[in-house]
């Protein structure tokens, strides 16, 4: 799966495309955050391992591993993780991440040479 460009400190995801949503498996270190902010989408989850606090609609709980959540569409919504935690959600929205582009070395590798009398 092709690793997920996030905007956010202490994440990394990797993306599972589909036509019409993607699945996305998040790891976040302990003390990371997600802003507040919202999408014209839902958005459903699950806490595979660790505890983050969610707050949706300026409603606060705590989420641990087997929890699950649902993110109404245009809800106000963030999160932050109380230790290394990890997550998988799934979004109505087909390009909600775009993959990490893979940055290649530009230098052409020269052949080493025979050592020099």
């Amino acid at each position: 799966m092709p690793e997920a460009d996030i905007p956010f400190e202490g994440v990394k995801a990797w993306i599972l495309q589909a036509d019409m949503s993607q699945l996305v498996f998040f790891e976040f270190e302990a003390d990371a955050k997600v802003p507040e902010h919202s999408h014209g989408y839902p958005q459903w989850g699950i806490v595979i391992d660790g505890k983050m606090e969610l707050t949706i609609n300026g409603k606060p709980r705590i989420c641990v591993k087997g929890d699950e959540y649902v993110i109404p569409a245009g809800a106000k919504h963030f999160a932050r993780f109380l230790c290394r935690t990890r997550v998988m959600d799934l979004f109505s929205e087909k390009n909600r991440y775009k993959p990490k582009l893979i940055r290649q070395s530009t230098a052409i590798s020269q052949p080493t040479s025979a050592i020099e009398h």
